[in-house]
């Protein structure tokens, strides 16, 4: 049977999000982009692409700002179900919040960032398999490795995204093919046993992830640490991209404590307790504030080694 090029597909009509405040479409979406040259997202001046799959099947959306508004085309058969959601994978749907909302925060810097960069959001992609994978990829190891994995993942086993060819879209490759893959066939991807195991155990119950966006947040949270391999940081990191938690903190990430306790304490170094210590007044909108953080480009001094990429691949 001839499937025919998902390239191919019309263009579903386009979609308005209508704004009632600053949106920074760029910065929004940024956390979803896996290193320079990540084919699953794209990011320019003015215009984003995202693509992923969906119950219906694959999809792509377009993204451009307006004064106003946010236009929205897609392709793929998924499509129409990926626009309904567009709002909320923005972070523009009725229960978003915006950077903005933090302008009258009891910290000074907080504020004052919050004033700069008014129009961040938290991402609810819904794609949880897809947010899982990221954060599995990235356990333990440095951004650079996993950049790396993430690259040859896509390039390796996954398939053109529906869309203008010319953007260069890929979508990530499907569970069953992650799932049927053995763990050494992952090797040469950048990826020890633990992690590629784990993977595969996660693509082969992918329908029981994906169905977590029903649930609320605890019990989203209690079903993802409910699975070994899956600790507080890895579910953190899918809570805040995929389930639109504005409250997500990352325990356990490598820097994000040093980041949190040199902006807002002025100490060069933190631990996790010390940082959530320093969020407490933001509790509810903790995930806003380390985005609009990260966004500033406020970086803590660095001395003494820094953690050195493995490279398993040649092992």
């Amino acid at each position: 049977m001839t499937i025919a090029n998902p390239c191919q597909t019309p263009a579903v009509p386009d979609l308005e999000i209508a704004l009632d405040g600053p949106f920074d479409l760029a910065a929004t979406l940024r956390p979803l982009v896996r290193g320079q040259g990540d084919r699953t997202v794209r990011i320019a001046p003015g215009r984003a692409w995202w693509t992923g799959r969906t119950a219906a099947g694959p999809a792509t959306l377009a993204f451009t700002e307006g004064i106003d508004r946010i236009g929205v085309d897609g392709w793929g058969p998924g499509a129409e179900l990926a626009m309904a959601r567009a709002a909320r994978l923005l972070g523009l749907g009725a229960d978003g919040v915006r950077s903005g909302s933090l302008t009258t925060a009891h910290d000074d810097r907080i504020a004052g960032l919050a004033r700069r960069y008014p129009g961040l959001c938290i991402l609810r992609t819904e794609a949880v398999f897809e947010a899982l994978l990221a954060a599995i990829v990235e356990q333990k190891v440095t951004g650079t490795e996993a950049h790396r994995v993430w690259h040859g993942l896509v390039r390796t086993y996954g398939e053109p995204a529906p869309g203008p060819p010319e953007v260069g879209l890929r979508l990530l490759p499907a569970p069953s093919v992650l799932a049927a893959l053995p763990y050494y066939r992952y090797h040469p991807l950048g990826l020890e046993r633990r992690r590629a195991d784990l993977i595969r155990a996660v693509a082969s119950r992918a329908a029981w992830f994906e169905a977590i966006v029903e649930l609320t947040l605890p019990e989203a949270y209690a079903r993802l640490l409910s699975v070994p391999g899956i600790g507080p940081w890895t579910v953190a990191e899918v809570a805040v991209r995929a389930l639109g938690d504005v409250d997500a903190v990352s325990i356990g990430d490598f820097h994000l404590p040093n980041l949190v306790t040199w902006a807002l304490a002025g100490e060069p170094r933190g631990t996790d307790a010390r940082m959530l210590d320093l969020l407490e007044p933001y509790r509810g909108r903790r995930a806003l504030v380390i985005r609009l953080l990260e966004r500033s480009g406020i970086r803590a001094p660095r001395w003494g080694p820094r953690l050195a990429p493995r490279g398993i691949e040649g092992i």
